[in-house]
């Protein structure tokens, strides 16, 4: 089957994670929505489309947003703002 995503070079998935984790601390807010609601999924159902500079910080937002629940399609809006 084949994808419907791109990724450039792999081998800086590891690096990328490291990333995230070390902004995750600087977004407490994005955190606690997680701890709170992760486990109910109030997204779920919910189909969200989105387009912004990727960075770490839109890689948090992304990822709170499946933690709770919701379908998550995202596109870069710049190739050159898109961080690692």
């Amino acid at each position: 089957m084949k994808s419907d995503y791109k990724i450039k070079d792999i081998n800086l998935a590891e690096l990328g994670r490291k990333k995230i984790s070390i902004s995750e601390k600087e977004m407490p807010g994005l955190m606690t929505l997680r701890e709170k609601y992760g486990s109910e999924k109030p997204l779920k159902g919910f189909r969200l489309t989105g387009s912004l500079h990727m960075t770490t910080e839109t890689a948090i937002l992304i990822e709170t947003l499946k933690d709770l629940g919701a379908d998550v399609r995202w596109a870069s809006c710049n190739i050159f703002s898109t961080q690692d």
